[in-house]
């Protein structure tokens, strides 16, 4: 893209989302790093039912999304952008929707030769009535991120879940794969390292978000072969879902299976920019500021991504 003097970046965040929280953190943390980058004439837009209306108007020179979950991270914001031709960061229309949609990005995995969990898509009604699947196995709507919603069933004892009501009709049941915590963030075209997350517990969305809901071990310390193939498979994963920018892909290693107990869970086509947050950790461990990372973001953008 062409520079101009201070050109305006429009940071999207909040939006209607289950997600909205972290995506506020998230913005108000990359529209601050920004600022200390200089150079941009940095906005804060709190997305609402008249997002079009206002980037309308602005006309800003790029879009820096931040927003989080649903219509932010799953097409939908890609497609308004698309539409006002306002270049933008992250992956596109279709990378965002696949990699949203569990169910179908796992699809995208296994056809890319990627290893994944088995898993299903039943009525959240059934689940409730009955194990669908033998335990240990995992519950959580097929298109929501940062743990929102996710029940683990460790054993037939337990009996069925007994799901929110908020949950969806249609919910994703998936075989528990256990182990450690792990994770990777492509940056363009190159995957930075590896993250070893320490939680006492789940990691949900408290682990993941509140201080000191868990450690980070980056880089991990953990086999060469392991620490090698998590660098392959983010980045042959945000190949195969066609990403732009910036993704992290989340693992699960069971140490007693050496190579074969690595488990890819999901790519993340806007991973969380909190003070928490593994991204900008990994960017900071690679040599990247996190102000040089918002700014790498910004000059990536564009449309027809």
């Amino acid at each position: 893209m062409s520079s101009r003097t201070n050109p305006t970046v429009a940071v999207l965040m909040g939006g209607p989302s289950a997600e909205r929280e972290v995506s506020l953190a998230s913005g108000r943390a990359c529209a601050a790093a920004l600022r200390e980058h200089g150079g941009y004439n940095v906005i804060e837009v709190d997305a609402g039912p008249d997002l079009s209306s206002v980037l309308a108007d602005m006309k800003p020179y790029v879009a820096l999304n931040c927003l989080h979950g649903r219509w932010g991270e799953d097409g939908c914001v890609q497609g308004i952008l698309e539409w006002l031709h306002i270049p933008y960061t992250h992956s596109g229309v279709l990378a965002s929707a696949v990699a949203m949609d569990k169910q179908r990005s796992k699809d995208v995995f296994r056809a890319a030769g990627l290893p994944v969990v088995e898993s299903l898509i039943v009525p959240a009604d059934q689940v409730r009535g009955g194990h669908v699947m033998v335990p240990p196995y995992v519950v959580k709507p097929n298109n929501e991120g940062s743990s929102v919603g996710v029940y683990l069933v460790a054993d037939k004892s337990n009996g069925p879940p007994q799901l929110d009501e908020g949950m969806p009709k249609m919910v994703m049941v998936e075989t528990f794969a256990p182990g450690r915590e792990l994770t990777t963030t492509v940056v363009g075209d190159r995957a930075l390292t590896v993250t070893d997350i320490l939680t006492t517990g789940w990691y949900d969305y408290d682990a993941k978000y509140k201080e000191g809901g868990s450690s980070h071990i980056v880089p991990a310390d953990i086999p060469v072969e392991i620490f090698d193939l998590c660098l392959d498979y983010a980045l042959r994963a945000h190949t195969a879902l066609g990403c732009r920018g910036v993704s992290r892909t989340d693992f699960r290693w069971d140490e007693v299976r050496g190579t074969d107990g690595l488990i890819l869970l999901e790519t993340n086509t806007q991973p969380g920019m909190t003070g928490t947050s593994l991204t900008p950790e990994q960017a900071q461990a690679t040599g990247m500021s996190f102000p040089e990372l918002c700014a790498w973001m910004v000059e990536d953008a564009s449309c027809g991504r």
